[in-house]
C-alpha cells in the first residue's frame, strides 16, 4: 500500500482537496537527490542546514487542522523543502477562485529558501503567481503582505508570536507547533482567540534572528 493510501485508510487524510494535493504533489520532488528513494517513508528526513522535511502524517494532520481553501492567502512559515508550500499552492490555486489564491513562503536559511523555491518551481506555481518565496525571519510574520486567511508554521516556537496573531484576518486560523504540541488558533475578533492543543508531536525549533 502506498504512503498516501495508508494515510487515508488510517484517517489522517480526510478532506478531498487535501488528498488530491497529496496525490499530485510528489514528496520525492522535495528531497535531496540521495534521499529521493526514501520519499514513501512516513518519517521526517534531513534536508540539510539541520532542518527536515516533516513526517507525512504530521503534514496531513496540520493541513486537516488548517483546512486551506481555494482562493485563500496563506503564509507558510519555515518553508524548508517547499513541500508544504506546494501542497498549499495546489489547494488555494485551484477551482473557480483560481488566480486569487496565494501562498507566501518564508524561510530564514538562504540555502533552504533556494532549495524550496527550486522544488516548488517544478510545478509552475511560482510562474503562475500562486506561490512566492521570501528570505526573512518567519517569527515576525510578513506585515507587508498581511492580512492572511491562514498561517502555517512547520518549526516549533516557544510560543505563538504576537505578530502572527496581528497579521491574521478575523475568522482566520493559525496551525503551528509549540514545544511538542500542535496548536490550532482561531481568531474570533481583534482581541479574542480560541486555542486547541494537540499533544505528542516533535519538531525542529523555529530559527529566528
Amino acid at each position: 500500500m502506498s504512503l498516501i493510501d495508508s494515510l487515508i485508510q488510517e484517517g489522517w487524510l480526510k478532506t478531498d482537496s487535501i488528498k488530491d494535493a497529496f496525490q499530485k504533489i510528489k514528496r520525492e520532488d522535495f528531497l535531496p537527490e540521495d534521499m529521493k528513494n526514501l520519499a514513501e517513508l512516513n518519517e521526517a528526513l534531513p534536508i540539510g542546514s539541520s532542518q527536515t522535511i516533516s513526517q507525512p502524517l504530521v503534514v496531513a494532520f496540520m493541513l486537516e487542522q488548517l483546512q486551506p481553501k481555494a482562493g485563500e492567502k496563506i503564509l507558510d512559515i519555515g518553508s524548508g523543502s517547499g513541500w508544504t508550500t506546494a501542497l498549499l499552492a495546489q489547494i488555494v490555486g485551484g477551482g473557480p477562485e483560481a488566480g486569487r489564491g496565494r501562498v507566501i513562503a518564508i524561510e530564514i536559511v538562504p540555502e533552504l529558501k533556494e532549495f524550496g523555491e527550486k522544488n516548488v518551481a517544478k510545478y509552475n506555481f511560482i510562474e503562475k503567481g500562486i506561490a512566492c518565496f521570501v528570505l526573512a525571519d518567519g517569527s515576525k510574520g510578513l506585515p507587508e503582505e498581511a492580512p492572511f486567511d491562514k498561517i502555517l508554521a512547520s518549526a516549533s516556537a516557544g510560543e505563538i508570536p504576537l505578530e502572527w496573531k496581528e497579521q491574521l484576518k478575523i475568522g482566520g486560523k493559525i496551525v503551528a507547533p509549540v514545544g511538542n504540541s500542535i496548536k490550532t488558533i482561531f481568531k474570533k475578533s481583534e482581541t479574542e482567540f480560541e486555542e486547541i492543543d494537540h499533544l505528542g508531536f516533535v519538531f525542529v525549533p523555529l530559527i529566528s534572528e
